[in-house]
């Protein structure tokens, strides 16, 4: 048989190497691209998903117009058709949109034992009053109503023949006692609901919980005698009373549990004395089952049992009850309870949570919700949104996920709806479990020794009996001693070298957990993961593992491929190899002198200079001064700064397995400060510094002024004496010359007198 040039089947005959099975045709993409296949010799199928109904969300507000339930649209899109491949998700959006003027069926269920008695006739004029107010809110709108009493057995009943008639006591004229009955289907007829309910009569029990469970299993499970359609369903349950739930029923020796099935006759429940009062948990599942929403309307004095209930049961997960608590029934249920109803309505289901049906095996789901004023949830919470009201409009992110192929491999069904409403999306799930080129199969293909197998996609698929990569043996052969000595190397014990089986004589290998890892060689001797490893990667990722030898790439060197062969990385600012100051093997600098460091040795911390080099940054880190205060951030951040508390915390060059340089540099105030500059050994800059000033210690102020002024009056004092000193010699040689001159103007005037005697 001939093949097309590009089937995978022309170009995979001498894919396999020695020791591989066939199953190494298949791999990752990446992978069979390593080993030389092209993408055209490389099938590769891909998941997607068709769109078969897309319906949009009805968008409309309430007019003349009147849609059928039918045509309004509440999920989008309805029907979808996803291929699947294994592992490959496919997502989808989906649409939630409350639709405005939706149809409504409510159906009122009411207890009429004896206590409700004053409340049966307010519930007469209900009927039309709520047609009245629901034509507000929407135009297609429908009402039934029904009532409960009591599993008709005793101890809930007197069984006597004349309570059996009537079970008031006096003069009381009341019906005889019953569990359920539907009075009226659903009808959009008011004076109909008024005119049956205004017929009703008041009946007796004699414990005070009531059978309104039995009631409301009924009316969940009776679709066709109720009149439910598949629009909004809402189920009043007004009571004064308490509950029977399962396990009551054995007071009354029923002990059949209930089977939720319907069983009404004449739209009268039958099989009360047969089955017990349902569950909780059965009766919620109905609930949702039926896309019912319950409202119950109970007295202020029972308001705690049924919030209990609800919040124990799984009621607020479904989102199926909303709690209308009326303090009291008396005269209030036409008006206060119909304005409660229409206050709800609104915000009627105002949690939206989708749920799926069962997924296949292998197949998982997961949900991503896109909520009011942008809520985005995932996980658990991403099923849901809460507070949408009518008009909202939701989105949800959807993917859905297949590991591996059912066993069957048949498109499977699933469908994802939200809870509480009967529209849903279909999803077909389509497997891609086989492969293109299997198209091209050879039965009985001569390639296959002889015709002893089907040649599929480039590999033999053998006859029964047969076995080997060609089919060349028979199954009864393959153990013979003969045959297990050609898998033996070097006459080893270990066949295929414990890493494989002998199959017709021939090792196939065995497969590893990993697709990556691989046994290979004519004795599996070989492996592509038990080669050194560097940096934890194996061949320091850049090489293979080829027989547990590393072939590295182009400039890398060394048994873990982790020597680089590029001096890049050790060239130095001047453009020399390590600064001219060592030499660089595999990437990396080593310095010949033990004073140079860094990547490139160009770093000298012991250096004359590297003080004066690194003052302003230490300064201005440490001390917010210095010329680079201003612009510290940007040019100072090139070492790692290490405060200590004195001069004693620096490190000391004996201590430090690096050179370590002292410095002691000085402020514009003359205050000193100290540090030290080092490389570490992982060539990071280290700077320790001691945190506090060395300044001299400030002038005595005091003293000085007083010093001062002292000196001056010092200095005036003698100043002072000094001049009266002077003055003193002074006037002292003024007066001796004046004596002087005294006395020779004596002896002057004696010559005279003698001269004249003469």
């Amino acid at each position: 048989m001939d093949f097309p040039f590009n089937s995978p089947y022309y170009y995979s005959k001498n894919f396999l190497k020695q020791g591989e099975t066939v199953s190494t045709h298949c791999d990752e993409l990446q992978s069979l691209m390593k080993r030389g296949c092209t993408i055209s010799m490389i099938e590769n199928p891909r998941g997607e998903q068709v769109t078969l109904k897309n319906k949009k969300v009805t968008d409309r507000s309430k007019g003349p117009e009147k849609l059928k339930p039918e045509d309004i649209t509440q999920i989008q899109p309805q029907k979808l058709s996803l291929t699947l491949r294994s592992g490959e998700p496919q997502s989808f959006k989906l649409t939630f949109k409350r639709a405005e003027d939706y149809p409504i069926d409510l159906y009122y269920l009411m207890d009429l034992s004896y206590s409700m008695k004053d409340d049966l006739e307010n519930v007469k004029n209900l009927g039309t009053s709520l047609m009245l107010e629901m034509q507000k809110i929407t135009s297609d709108f429908r009402i039934g109503f029904g009532s409960f009493v009591e599993k008709t057995v005793m101890p809930y009943i007197s069984t006597t023949p004349a309570k059996l008639l009537n079970p008031c006591t006096g003069d009381q004229n009341c019906t005889s006692p019953f569990s359920y009955k539907n009075v009226l289907k659903l009808t959009s007829d008011g004076k109909k609901f008024n005119t049956l309910v205004g017929q009703q009569h008041i009946s007796g029990n004699l414990d005070s919980p009531e059978g309104g469970f039995d009631a409301i299993m009924q009316v969940a499970v009776c679709g066709e005698q109720i009149g439910w359609r598949n629009v909004t369903r809402l189920l009043v349950f007004s009571t004064d009373a308490g509950f029977h739930f399962a396990g009551d029923g054995k007071l009354g020796g029923i002990v059949l549990p209930n089977d939720g099935k319907c069983h009404l006759e004449n739209n009268v429940y039958t099989m009360s004395h047969y089955y017990d009062y349902p569950s909780i948990a059965h009766l919620v599942q109905k609930l949702s089952d039926n896309n019912i929403q319950t409202i119950f309307a109970v007295t202020e004095e029972f308001q705690p049992v049924y919030q209990v209930s609800s919040h124990q049961s799984t009621f607020s997960h479904f989102n199926i009850i909303i709690h209308l608590f009326i303090p009291t029934f008396c005269h209030l249920v036409t008006c206060q309870f119909m304005s409660e109803i229409k206050s709800k309505l609104p915000s009627l289901s105002s949690e939206v949570i989708l749920e799926n049906s069962k997924l296949p095996e292998g197949v998982t789901i997961s949900y991503i919700s896109h909520c009011k004023n942008g809520v985005v949830s995932e996980g658990e919470n991403g099923r849901k949104c809460s507070n949408i009201s009518i008009g909202d409009q939701v989105t949800f992110s959807i993917s859905v996920t297949s590991k591996g192929c059912p066993k069957q491999g048949k498109p499977e069904t699933i469908k994802i709806k939200p809870l509480g409403f009967t529209e849903e999306v279909e999803i077909t799930l389509n497997f891609i479990c086989d492969c293109e080129c299997q198209k091209y199969s050879v039965k009985n293909s001569q390639d296959c020794h002889f015709g002893n197998g089907t040649n599929e996609c480039g590999a033999c698929r053998c006859n029964e009996g047969r076995v080997g990569k060609q089919c060349e043996c028979s199954s009864n052969d393959v153990a013979t001693e003969d045959m297990d000595r050609t898998c033996r190397k070097d006459n080893s014990t270990d066949i295929c070298s414990n890493n494989g089986d002998c199959v017709c004589g021939t090792c196939e290998c065995k497969k590893r957990d990993n697709p990556e890892e691989r046994y290979s060689g004519q004795y599996c001797e070989c492996d592509n993961f038990n080669c050194d490893r560097s940096g934890n990667k194996l061949c320091g990722g850049h090489g293979r593992c080829e027989c547990k030898v590393c072939v590295c790439d182009p400039m890398w060197t060394g048994s873990a491929c982790d020597c680089s062969l590029d001096n890049s990385t050790c060239m130095a600012s001047n453009k020399q190899i390590c600064n001219g100051r060592g030499i660089c093997e595999c990437g990396t600098c080593k310095c010949n002198d033990a004073k140079f460091q860094g990547p490139t040795c160009e770093t000298c911390p012991t250096c004359p200079g590297v003080c004066a080099e690194n003052k302003e940054c230490v300064q201005c880190q440490v001390f917010g001064t210095g010329e680079k205060k201003d612009t510290c951030k940007r040019h100072c951040s090139y070492f790692k700064l290490i405060k200590v508390k004195d001069r004693d915390k620096l490190p000391q060059p004996h201590d430090s397995s690096y050179p370590v340089m002292h410095c002691k540099e000085r402020d514009a105030n003359d205050c000193w400060f100290y540090y030290t500059y080092a490389v570490n050994n992982n060539t990071e800059k280290e700077v320790h510094v001691v945190e506090t000033l060395d300044c001299p210690p400030s002038p005595d102020i005091i003293p000085i002024v007083a010093g001062v002024v002292a000196g001056i009056v010092l200095i005036g004092l003698a100043l002072l004496l000094i001049w009266k000193l002077l003055m003193i010699i002074h006037d002292r040689r003024e007066f001796a010359k004046f004596e002087k001159e005294k006395m020779n103007a004596k002896w002057d005037t004696v010559s005279v007198w003698n001269w004249k005697c003469l």
